[in-house]
């Protein structure tokens, strides 16, 4: 029989994924701000568990602000 998964699994999967969700949605609006089409592509289709929206929030897009 299957046992139970333990609820501090259950509370850290809930939370890694609530944080994901809101890190994504804010790297999609600023890649479609930015007009960035492969970021914004990349961020919908690669779950990364919020690594590639780091990555875009933290290094990438700030070069994409300075240009402007």
């Amino acid at each position: 029989m299957i046992e139970q998964i333990p609820q501090d699994i259950v509370t850290l999967l809930a939370t890694i994924a609530i944080f994901e969700g809101i890190l994504k949605a804010f790297a999609l609006w600023r890649a479609a701000r930015n007009n960035d089409k492969n970021w914004y592509i990349a961020i919908v289709f690669l779950n990364t568990v919020g690594i590639l929206p780091l990555i875009y929030l933290l290094f990438i897009s700030k070069k994409n602000v300075n240009k402007s």
